[in-house]
C-alpha cells in the first residue's frame, strides 16, 4: 500500500514529492482512479497522473470529510450540511437538512456542529457522523437520512466496514462503538484502554485499529489494535514513543492490505505488519491534518 499526507501545507507522498503547495488540504481520499482533496476549506479538488482538477467550491466552510459516490462526491461542511459536488455543480443536500432530532445537535463550545465524517458501506447505505449530532444513515447518499445513535456519545470518526456487510464502527467519547446491524443497535467497547475517549479508527479486514487519549486536550495519545477473535484492546508500541502528547486524530489513522499509518506531532508513522511494529517515516511534515492509503500502483497522484 501506499500512503499520503495530508498537511496545513499541501500533500506529501511517501517518495517526497509533494503536491498543492501552500494550500490547506483538510480532506483526502483515493477513488479507484485517484485521489479527491478539499483544498483550502472550500475547494473540492480532483487529482491523478499529475493533472489536478478543481470540480467546485462550496459556499459554506467545508469541514474534512469527503465520500466519492456515484456520479461525484459527498462533501461533509460546517453547520451539520451535506453537499453533492460534480464538475462545475454543487448541491445542498436538503434531505440532511431535515434529518430527526437535527435541533439537538450541538457543541460543548456552543458553536454549531459539523459533519465530521462519512463512510458507505458495500450495500450502498452512507453513513454521516455529526459532532455533536450522533451516526446518521440512509440507503443511499440521496435518501432520507435517520439517526441510529445517542448523540451524546460524541461521535468523532464513523467507518462502514468495506468487507463485511453491516459491520459499523465509530470511535467515540465512550470509546469503540460498534454495530453488527448496520446502525440499528450499538454497543460500546473501552476493554483494554487507557481512556475512553478515541478520535480516530480504522480497519484492515478483521484488525481493528483506534487511538485514544484522555480527553479533547490531548495528553497520553495512544494507537490500539483489536485482533480478530478479541474483545480487549491492546496498545501497539514495537518502535513508538510510549505516549504522544497531541490526540491523533480523526481521518489521521488508516490501514489496509497490512499496512497501517498514522501522522500526529508532525510526524508519520508506518507500520507493515498490521501494526506489530513500527517505524518513523522520518519526514518533519507541517501540522498534519489527514493521511490516506492507496494500492501502491495508484498511490501518488
Amino acid at each position: 500500500m501506499g500512503w499520503l499526507v495530508g498537511t496545513r501545507n499541501g500533500v506529501f507522498g511517501q517518495g517526497g514529492d509533494h503536491w498543492l503547495d501552500g494550500r490547506e488540504i483538510t480532506a483526502l481520499v483515493p477513488d479507484a482512479d485517484g485521489w479527491w482533496a478539499l483544498a483550502d476549506g472550500r475547494e473540492v479538488v480532483r487529482f491523478h497522473g499529475g493533472a489536478v482538477e478543481a470540480i467546485a467550491s462550496i459556499d459554506e466552510e467545508v469541514v474534512r470529510c469527503l465520500l466519492p459516490v456515484a456520479g461525484g462526491v459527498l462533501v461533509g461542511t460546517a453547520n451539520a450540511r451535506l453537499a453533492f459536488a460534480r464538475p462545475g455543480s454543487v448541491e445542498m443536500l436538503t434531505s440532511f437538512d431535515r434529518a430527526q432530532g437535527r435541533d439537538r445537535w450541538y457543541t460543548p463550545w456552543g458553536g454549531p456542529p459539523d459533519t465530521r465524517s462519512l463512510s458507505a458501506a458495500p450495500d450502498g447505505a452512507v453513513f454521516a457522523n455529526v459532532h455533536v449530532g450522533g451516526i446518521l444513515r440512509a440507503s443511499d447518499h440521496l435518501g432520507a437520512w435517520e439517526p441510529t445513535i445517542d448523540i451524546d456519545a460524541d461521535v468523532h470518526q464513523v467507518l462502514a466496514d468495506p468487507s463485511r456487510a453491516r459491520h459499523v464502527v465509530a470511535a467515540t467519547a465512550l470509546g469503540l462503538a460498534e454495530s453488527l446491524d448496520g446502525g440499528d443497535t450499538w454497543r460500546f467497547n473501552t476493554d483494554g484502554l487507557h481512556a475512553p475517549y478515541a478520535r480516530a479508527v480504522a480497519l484492515d479486514g478483521e484488525e481493528l485499529f483506534m487511538s485514544a487519549s484522555v480527553g479533547p486536550r490531548s495528553g497520553r495519545a495512544a494507537v490500539y489494535r483489536r485482533s480478530p477473535g478479541e474483545m480487549a484492546f491492546a496498545i501497539s508500541t514495537g518502535g513508538l514513543p510510549e505516549w504522544f502528547s497531541q490526540n491523533i486524530d480523526s481521518h489521521c489513522l488508516a490501514a489496509g492490505g497490512g499496512t497501517v499509518v498514522f501522522g500526529t506531532e508532525g510526524r508519520m508513522f508506518v507500520s507493515e505488519d498490521k501494526g506489530a511494529s513500527w517505524r518513523d517515516a522520518g519526514t518533519r511534515y507541517p501540522e498534519i491534518t489527514c493521511v490516506a492509503l492507496a494500492a501502491s500502483e495508484g498511490a501518488g497522484p
